[in-house]
């Protein structure tokens, strides 16, 4: 173990084998440090942060200070760190907050470049590379070996996908499909380019599997399957029904369901968010013509169909709703889940708080 004299070391931080710590280097009273870490001069872990073995942090980097959420309030919530991870100058990780779970989590073997952002109450995976700047909103979850090119924002509640490489300065607003390329486009746009192949083949992946996703990506992303005249959750589901479909396909083909099916805004974890938010993604249509937005009812739609909203009257100070399902040529409207069952239809609701209902419909065989 080395411990620069100048070193600021609370006696409640906990140090493990061969730890290396350089002058004016600041660590916490509730700091747990594991074997073989290296913290250079000047760098700062402090609140319940926990590091693995062989991590590794930069000059001015900052750990484990409070997170920037205006509902913290001073509560003990953790920053989980794995092993051989690399933080460069002026990164810093924030712990979570007890809205969000209380616990920001970053795996193994990870790189975070110079000015890199990890906010409160993240989930990023192992073998990860952040280049300069790129900056992650609160409660974002990346999977596993994601690379991302510098200045790029991620905005909160997003899933980036496991093996994703995302462009320099490329603003993502919702959920990056596994395996894919996305780069800023037009204005303020991000688009999916293409299969990330030469990621994937640094990883080991078989040149039958890339060339399956390859082949996703033209049935799913292509121009030629924009202006087929499907939508793109239309392919997605036409695929899924293939019997063999190679395993990374289907997991594409899943993660995009899963944003289609139960996200918000493209992203999924934003219908998880534990939060009260009053939302007006829609607007009830009157007999009269006027829309009135209604706070509290989030409609999720699986298969292909479509639901409508008509207030039919109040209970109390609460408006109740009449639901409406209408299936597509060749599906079924099969029952309601959520907050609603049965396969009542139409079917009233009373808005008596915040609900959740999922319509289910089926393709005929």
């Amino acid at each position: 173990m080395s411990i620069h004299s100048q070193a600021v070391i609370d006696p409640g931080a906990t140090l493990g084998r061969n730890v290396v710590v350089g002058p004016m280097a600041y660590l916490g009273p509730h700091v747990v440090i594991g074997d073989d870490c290296h913290i250079h001069h000047h760098a700062t872990v402090e609140g319940y942060t926990t590091l693995g073995s062989n991590c590794e942090v930069f000059p001015q980097a900052v750990l484990g200070a409070p997170p920037q959420d205006l509902k913290y309030e001073g509560e003990p919530t953790t920053l989980v760190v794995g092993s051989n991870n690399i933080f460069r100058e002026m990164v810093t990780c924030h712990p979570g907050t007890a809205n969000g779970g209380g616990v920001t989590s970053i795996g193994d073997g990870n790189l975070f470049l110079v000015g890199a952002h990890i906010a409160h109450d993240c989930t990023i995976g192992n073998h990860c590379i952040m280049a300069n700047y790129v900056q992650f909103a609160g409660h974002v979850h990346v999977e596993d070996y994601v690379n991302m090119g510098g200045h790029s924002a991620v905005h909160h509640f997003v899933t980036v996908g496991r093996h994703a490489f995302i462009g320099g300065m490329t603003r993502v607003p919702a959920d990056v499909p596994p395996y894919m390329i996305i780069v800023a486009a037009r204005g303020t746009r991000s688009e999916i380019r293409m299969v990330n192949g030469v990621g994937l083949e640094r990883c080991g992946f078989s040149r039958e599997d890339v060339g399956a996703l390859k082949a996703a990506f033209l049935k799913i992303f292509s121009r030629r399957a924009r202006l087929s005249g499907t939508s793109i959750r239309e392919r997605v589901e036409v695929m899924l029904e293939t019997s063999d479909l190679n395993e990374h396909v289907r997991y594409l083909c899943e993660s995009l369901m899963r944003s289609f099916a139960h996200g918000r805004h493209g992203r999924y974890l934003e219908a998880l968010r534990k939060d009260a938010v009053h939302r007006r993604s829609w607007k009830l249509h009157h007999e009269d013509g006027r829309d009135e937005p209604v706070d509290g009812l989030t409609v999720d739609v699986v298969g292909d169909g479509e639901v409508t909203k008509i207030r039919t009257g109040s209970r109390d100070r609460d408006v109740v709703l009449q639901l409406r399902a209408k299936a597509a040529s060749g599906w079924s409207f099969h029952g309601w889940n959520g907050n609603l069952s049965g396969n009542a239809n139409p079917i009233n609701m009373v808005i008596d708080g915040p609900k959740r209902v999922t319509a289910t419909f089926t393709k005929h065989s």
